[in-house]
Formats: C-alpha cells, sequence, structure tokens
C-alpha cells in the first residue's frame, strides 16, 4: 500500500525550491506587456514557461496553446478521455502593507508567505506534484492525465475559453483552488443594471413642501454589499435642521452610523455599513439600502420617487427576492440570493440599481429575468441585457465523488461533505469538475489580502491527497 503522504515528504525540499521559484514571478495580467505567446502580459508568459519547462525536465508530454494555457501530459493510453486537474498561474496584484516583499518567498511559523501562495500557485505545485510522484512510482493508468495551467483566472478565464476552442473536455477532474472537502455545485449567476426611464418633463428644483434629490450614490463594487452612500438633497432653508435630526434618531433606531451637514441650502446625508460579497449579502449591512430606507418615506420629485420606492419596495432587507416573486432554493446549491453592489440616481443623467444575483443550479435564468422585468416595470425601469453565467453541478453519484470523499475522509478523519457555493471556482470549465481544496475548514485564507500565505503542513498534506486522487481518477471506470 502506498503512503502517499511519505513519498510526498520525501521530495519535499524539490517542491519547495520549485514553488519559490514561481512565487518569485510577479504574475499580475498586464496587457501592456502583452505579446505573441504572451497575451496576458511577459510575466504571466515568463510563468507559464517556468511550469512548462519544469513538466519537460519531469519528463511530461507539454503543449501551449499560445501562451493563453499549457499541459502538461502523463499515460500512454488509447482512451479518448482523460483526467483533468487544473490550477492557475496568474495572481492579483499585490496591494496593501506586507511584512516581507510579497514576491520574496518567506517563511514564518510554518507558514510560507507570498503572493500566489493560496491562490493558486502552492496548491498548483503541491497537486503538479502528485502527478510527478504518480509518474516516478511508475503507476499504471486506464485514463491519461492532463494537468492544465491556465493564465487568466482572475480576469475573466480567457484561458480556459481558447482551450475549450481546441481541446476536448475531459471526463473528470479537479482544480485546487477552493475548499475542503468538495464543492461540487455552482449557482448561477445574473448581473445586469436596472435603469430608470427618465420622465419627459424634469421637476423644477424647489417645488414647495416637496424636497429635490440632486443625486445619490451607494456602493461601488457589483459583486460586493455597500459599505458607504450618500444623497444630497435640496428644500426649504428652514426644514434642513428638522430633517438633520430626524436622520440622527433614524440613525439611532436602526443602529447605524449616518452623518448629516448643511452646505449652501443642501443638506448631505451618508450612511455606512459593513461590506460583504454579494454571493453572502446577508452578512454585510447594504449602506444605500439603509439610507434609502429612510428617504422613502419623503416626498421627492417624481423620477426620484419612483427610483426610492421600486428599491425600497423590492431590495430592502430582502436577500432571497421574496418581493420580487422570485425566490427559490433546492437541496443541491441552497437559497437564491439578490446583492445590489451599485446604486445611482441623478437627475439629469444615467440612474439605476445593479442586480448582482445568484441562483439555485436547478433554476433557470429566463424564469427570473421575465418576473423581474414585470415587477420593475411598474415602477417605470427596465434591465440591460444581463450577463448570465449558467450553474454548475456535478451529481453527488459520480465516480469521481465517491473517490475524493474516501480520500479526504481516509486522511483527515473528517466527515466529506459535499459543498455549494454562490460563486464561481475554475472547475467550471472542465465540465465534470469539482473544486478540492485546498483551504481545510476552520483555517483562514488571505487570498487576494497583504501576508498571504500556505501554511506548510497543509500543502503537505494537499499534495499527498492530490496523488492519491490522480491515481485513483485515472484507474476509475467511468459511463461512456
Amino acid at each position: 500500500m502506498i503512503n502517499w503522504y511519505e513519498e510526498v515528504n520525501r521530495r519535499k525540499e524539490d517542491l519547495l525550491q520549485d514553488l519559490d521559484g514561481l512565487l518569485r514571478i510577479p504574475s499580475v495580467k498586464n496587457l501592456e506587456t502583452s505579446g505573441p505567446g504572451a497575451p496576458m502580459g511577459k510575466e504571466i508568459g515568463r510563468a507559464l514557461g517556468y511550469m512548462l519547462d519544469l513538466s519537460a525536465q519531469h519528463g511530461f508530454r507539454i503543449a501551449n496553446l499560445d501562451g493563453y494555457v499549457g499541459y502538461a501530459e502523463l499515460g500512454g493510453s488509447a482512451e479518448d478521455g482523460y483526467i483533468a486537474v487544473l490550477g492557475h498561474l496568474d495572481v492579483v496584484a499585490a496591494t496593501g502593507n506586507w511584512t516581507s516583499p510579497p514576491y520574496e518567498p518567506t517563511m514564518r511559523d510554518g507558514k510560507l508567505h507570498a503572493r500566489g501562495a493560496i491562490d493558486d500557485k502552492g496548491p498548483t505545485l503541491a497537486a503538479y506534484y502528485g502527478l510527478k510522484i504518480v509518474k516516478e512510482l511508475g503507476l499504471p493508468l486506464k485514463h491519461n492525465v492532463r494537468f492544465i495551467f491556465g493564465t487568466d483566472e482572475e480576469s475573466g478565464s480567457s484561458c480556459m475559453a481558447r482551450y475549450r476552442q481546441t481541446e476536448k473536455l475531459p471526463i473528470a477532474g479537479f482544480t485546487p483552488d477552493a475548499d475542503y472537502p468538495i464543492v461540487h455545485a455552482e449557482k448561477g449567476q445574473i448581473n445586469t443594471r436596472v435603469m430608470l426611464e427618465r420622465s419627459m418633463e424634469p421637476t423644477p428644483v424647489g417645488l414647495e413642501g416637496k424636497w429635490y434629490l440632486h443625486s445619490f450614490f451607494g456602493g461601488g463594487t457589483a459583486n460586493m454589499v455597500p459599505e458607504s452612500a450618500r444623497a444630497i438633497i435640496a428644500g426649504e432653508a428652514g426644514s434642513l435642521g428638522d430633517l438633520a435630526a430626524e436622520y440622527t434618531a433614524y440613525c439611532e433606531y436602526r443602529g447605524r452610523r449616518g452623518t448629516s451637514r448643511i452646505e449652501a441650502g443642501q443638506i448631505i446625508l451618508e450612511m455606512e455599513g459593513k461590506a460583504a460579497h454579494g454571493m453572502e449579502p446577508q452578512l454585510g449591512v447594504n449602506a444605500a439600502l439603509e439610507l434609502i430606507h429612510f428617504l422613502a418615506p419623503l416626498s421627492f420629485q417624481p423620477d426620484a420617487e419612483r427610483f426610492l420606492h421600486c428599491v425600497e419596495t423590492y431590495l430592502f432587507e430582502d436577500y432571497a427576492g421574496v418581493a420580487l416573486g422570485i425566490a427559490n432554493e433546492d437541496e443541491i446549491s441552497g437559497a437564491l440570493t439578490i446583492n445590489s453592489g451599485i446604486l445611482q440616481f441623478e437627475p439629469e443623467g444615467e440612474s439605476f440599481f445593479y442586480i448582482n444575483l445568484r441562483y439555485p443550479v436547478t433554476d433557470e435564468a429566463s424564469r427570473i429575468l421575465d418576473t423581474i422585468t414585470k415587477q420593475v416595470g411598474k415602477y417605470g425601469f427596465a434591465m440591460e441585457p444581463p450577463l448570465l453565467k449558467k450553474g454548475h453541478h456535478v451529481a453527488k453519484d459520480h465516480p469521481m465523488i465517491g473517490i475524493l470523499q474516501q480520500i479526504y475522509q481516509d486522511t483527515t478523519g473528517l466527515v466529506p461533505t459535499l459543498l455549494s457555493t454562490g460563486g464561481g471556482t475554475y472547475a467550471y470549465h472542465i465540465g465534470n469538475g469539482v473544486a478540492f481544496g485546498p483551504l481545510f475548514p476552520g483555517k483562514t485564507s488571505l487570498a487576494h489580502q497583504a501576508d498571504e500565505y500556505i501554511e506548510v503542513e497543509d500543502l503537505l498534506l494537499s499534495s499527498a491527497m492530490y496523488a492519491r486522487a490522480i491515481y485513483e481518477l485515472a484507474n476509475a471506470d467511468y459511463d461512456k
């Protein structure tokens, strides 16, 4: 019986040395330095060359698809199908205050710190060494194994779009680019702006007995819960102080942090919220919706009232789409969620709210879009053509799922629960793909943050699981 961890530990220093070299390449997408063979920029091209050169040195068959993506392949099977492992070599920019330089890998307290350590160069090298171990042990394989090196996961995955143009998709595969145990389902996504159609006759400023909304803005990132919002309002000078007092009382009642100030016959209201990812809007406090909840009962010009009332009716404290009539959930991926990360009102410009919606894998985007269109149309809103991403799901009875569950349970002693996500993983791009690690339950990830790291022991343990997974997946039987 093969002791996979022992095999990894024998190669520990080589793994860390090869990872060190990869982490030193600042492979951030930069189209200004793109060229033939390096469409994502010079440094990403260098990272892809690094891994393909390493793969060639280790005796794998390699291919480079115009610099968009490359792969290393193992096995001599004449079978048409293959098993895939998919990692990515691009990283996000190393912003923030780092304790050590982000592209100078540094070990502290058993943690290897560098940009890309956890997302995704560390896990990619761990899985690559898993494939290397299978090769060096000379183990028989029913199916070939292809390790795919992506270059554009962080900003659009054009690398895998290029791969799918010429390459057949695998019969099964995994990416080491999410969480353990196994992420087997990803919700579908709908992203679009819902635009207010302006009245033909603008309302004059200063109508007696009414407020005039000069501008409203909240958020700034479509897939994040807005953490700030601002409204600028005109009205009778004697009423501005009363409105400021009402706002203070409202903030105290709601337990929110808001401020007001009066300048040049206008009042500026600001609200603070709590940011959260758009796939989990219930974990944040939407500052824009909190401010709109205060404004909606007031009397404004018609366009402003339509904007405020529509948002208030359909979005305030409703992350499941109940008011819109689109709420739904399934056992595979959970409940629909809706977030509005950008909200804007300008009397003479564009007025809209942005929808960032995640829906269950068994639902249909057409049902949701038709319903939203009818509902917002009541307030004179129209939806722009949406960006759609279909849901992704590998059935729990797929042979790959059972294999990965057994490996995880044998290695950790933990229950191999199947996970779903409202976000997307790289596995989406390989058909029958799941995400398998590298983040263990209860561990903190600093991916995309300063001082990003991977725990070396987790790196080695993952490599052992990946080696076994590659071997067993490559020898499993799959329905034709």
